[in-house]
């Protein structure tokens, strides 16, 4: 381990040592913590974070070790997992493309994921969350050979001696509007069965997911985290155009297939668990930009952002309506004006320049 000027250096990972970024990166972490102490406390029947934090050290009672270990553990832990892969692959597209308005959402891998799981859910014949029907963990693997295969076919039409980052979005939207029709298409010929629980799954619910839906997610993360790290640096300097970065030495198209496959698998992880849980991969990371104050959104901080955003938001969700709401509805309500917030001042900026 050697230290820097500016971080420390463990092999190929870069860690940055800013003290504002270390500062927002644990309060972040402490943001989780929190929420998923409240996730686990709320419901029904009420328990207080004393009864929780006394039940997960094995003190509590039957009953509530029972409500905890059984019931809300696995969803509190499947909203943190959801949020850290999207936050993170929101951070490394958005990066990557040098726009914030490149989201896995906008590209089109989480349609080409959300084509992909409905295919399985309609052959599976019904089962919507993994481990819940036969196929077990084919409903991942299709997501993310969707999610693939839709990243490959925007990066490809896209590319014209480089990626320009809003030719990239035009295409990314109109290559979701097609899976957006090949989906729709799976749910008009699939049976009534099918349909309905496909259905369930897309509008983005954390209801129902079980220890099964939280370890595909859980080995993505360790995958890519340490891939997400390395590229790092190489991100930061592609920041300045692909002349300069390729004068410094990055490999510029290994340097993007690595970010564009971890971004995928990120994604098409945390899709086949709960669905599409919209604006998360958008919104996190420029919060957790301006939380650290950096050009660019920082990994570390993106992730926890994301985790703290869904574990919250399924909290209010299925706490302060009289039905439960799935996460995704809220995550659109709370996302689509920072969205329409975000182009506005954009075309501003354009305007005056």
């Amino acid at each position: 381990m050697q230290p820097t000027r500016t971080g420390v250096r463990i092999g190929p990972l870069g860690l940055p040592w800013r003290l504002r970024v270390l500062l927002a990166t644990l309060a972040c972490l402490l943001a989780v913590v929190v929420a998923f102490v409240i996730a686990i406390a709320a419901g029904s029947s009420t328990m207080t974070v004393t009864d929780v934090l006394r039940t997960l050290a094995g003190a509590g009672t039957k009953p509530q070790q029972f409500i905890v270990f059984e019931l809300r553990l696995p969803r509190a832990a499947a909203g943190v997992a959801v949020g850290l892969c999207l936050g993170l692959a929101g951070a490394l597209t958005q990066t990557f493309s040098r726009n914030p308005l490149a989201t896995p959402d906008i590209l089109g891998v989480t349609s080409g994921a959300s084509a992909g799981a409905v295919t399985a859910i309609v052959i599976g014949g019904g089962g919507y969350s993994v481990g819940s029907s036969l196929l077990g963990f084919g409903i991942p693997v299709v997501a993310t050979v969707g999610g693939l295969v839709a990243a490959a076919v925007v990066y490809g039409l896209s590319w014209r001696g480089g990626v320009d980052s809003y030719r990239i979005i035009l295409i990314g939207i109109g290559v979701t509007a097609s899976l957006g029709g090949l989906t729709s298409y799976l749910l008009v010929r699939a049976q009534i069965t099918q349909a309905t629980a496909a259905t369930q799954w897309l509008v983005g619910s954390l209801s129902g997911v079980s220890w099964a839906s939280v370890w595909p997610m859980v080995v993505a993360l360790v995958v890519v985290l340490p891939i997400a790290l390395a590229q790092s640096a190489p991100l930061g300097i592609t920041q300045l155009g692909d002349e300069f970065s390729t004068s410094l030495g990055v490999p510029l198209q290994r340097h993007r297939l690595l970010v564009i496959a971890a971004a995928v698998l990120l994604t098409a992880m945390a899709v086949s668990a709960a669905g599409p849980v919209e604006f998360v991969a958008f919104v996190a990371p420029q919060v957790a930009r301006r939380i650290a104050g950096t050009g660019r959104p920082p990994l570390w901080a993106s992730a926890l952002v994301g985790a703290t955003l869904v574990a919250v938001a399924d909290v209010v969700a299925r706490t302060a309506f009289p039905g439960e709401l799935p996460v995704g509805i809220l995550t659109a309500i709370i996302g689509a004006p920072y969205l329409i917030w975000l182009l506005t001042r954009r075309n501003r900026k354009e305007v005056m320049a």
